[in-house]
């Protein structure tokens, strides 16, 4: 089934399952009013919303509609906690060999993963809020999965089993102050602001072959104002899958119902496929160039994030946001 959450009935929103197509939609209020009090009761709601999922997609769902991406807010609009790995090693490898920096031996075995902001989340067509220009204004697409409630020192053949919905991050990052804040010892804050979700999530079943191994096996599309910018294979050069990285994330406390787990920015070692970030694009350039040449975002640029399946249908539906103004 795909869950997505329409900008109505609080700061949470408002539970719908959406069709297949993603054309149609039906409120879910009468199992769950949102997606995370779903989550809190997974055992009991999965079923109920998969009913839901058959009568919409058989005709007989009562006030189905129209969906509009644009009436979404994110599917879950706040969330208890949002850890952001980076199991995508060629990415960390070139961004390290472009600056004259050695691979530590234990990022082979012990996932990379942060705390990221999950107060808010944009929704799929809402503009990405930044104050400057000069901040170093970047994209990431990447995978993300939802959890249900998740014990620590959970097992990885368990933590696969954890997995209940999977969708796409426009993961944010300010570049130019990554240096500063990583050079405390400290980790990400400012440079990391609020991320959007894809319009809808969906569970690994629907996903068939596609979805093996605790892995997304599709292509991840990106455009900057309308020009293609990548098309990184999410299966390929992931060297922890989704189910490590849980069980990384829980090795000393649990995971709660509605935890968003990241994938990192997608990035093959086939760097003809172009790229998930432009830190990645102009990694690739200094390495091959000497210097970069490919620009941060500027106010005004529209990014696109998006995959398809092997018939050219939208999984998730698209990222689709404008770059702002904002603050101040």
């Amino acid at each position: 089934m795909r869950l997505a959450t329409l900008k109505e009935g609080g700061r949470d929103g408002t539970l719908i399952v959406v069709s297949r197509d993603l054309g149609r939609a039906v409120r879910a209020g009468g199992i769950a009013p949102t997606l995370q009090s779903a989550l809190d009761d997974w055992q009991r709601a999965a079923p109920r919303l998969n009913a839901l999922a058959e009568a919409l997609h058989g005709g007989t769902a009562a006030e189905a509609f129209v969906l509009d991406a644009a009436a979404l807010a994110a599917p879950l609009p706040r969330a208890y906690e949002f850890v952001d790995g980076s199991a995508y090693l060629p990415h960390v490898e070139r961004v390290r060999r472009a600056r004259g920096a050695e691979m530590p031996p234990g990022l082979y075995t012990d996932p990379l993963m942060y705390q990221a902001t999950s107060a808010g989340f944009h929704g799929p067509r809402d503009p990405v809020p930044v104050a400057s220009e000069d901040w170093g204004i970047d994209l990431e697409a990447e995978v993300v999965v939802i959890t249900d409630d998740v014990p620590m020192g959970v097992s990885v053949a368990d933590a696969a089993g954890h997995i209940q919905l999977v969708g796409l991050v426009n993961d944010v990052s300010l570049r130019n102050l990554i240096p500063g804040e990583l050079a405390k010892g400290f980790g990400f804050l400012q440079s990391k602001p609020r991320s959007a979700l894809s319009p809808v999530f969906v569970t690994p079943d629907e996903l068939g072959e596609a979805w093996r191994d605790s892995k997304l096996h599709l292509p991840m599309r990106t455009w900057i104002n309308g020009a293609w910018f990548g098309a990184a294979e999410c299966g390929e050069d992931m060297q922890f899958d989704f189910a490590q990285l849980i069980a990384h994330a829980a090795r000393t406390r649990p995971l709660a119902a509605g935890t968003l787990v990241g994938s990192g920015t997608i990035a093959n070692r086939d760097t003809t496929r172009g790229a998930s970030c432009i830190a990645e694009q102009r990694t690739v350039e200094i390495l091959r160039e000497g210097k970069p040449a490919t620009p941060f975002l500027k106010f005004g640029d529209v990014l696109r994030i998006e995959v398809l399946d092997a018939q050219g249908s939208s999984v998730f539906g698209a990222i689709e946001q404008r770059v702002e103004r904002g603050g101040g």
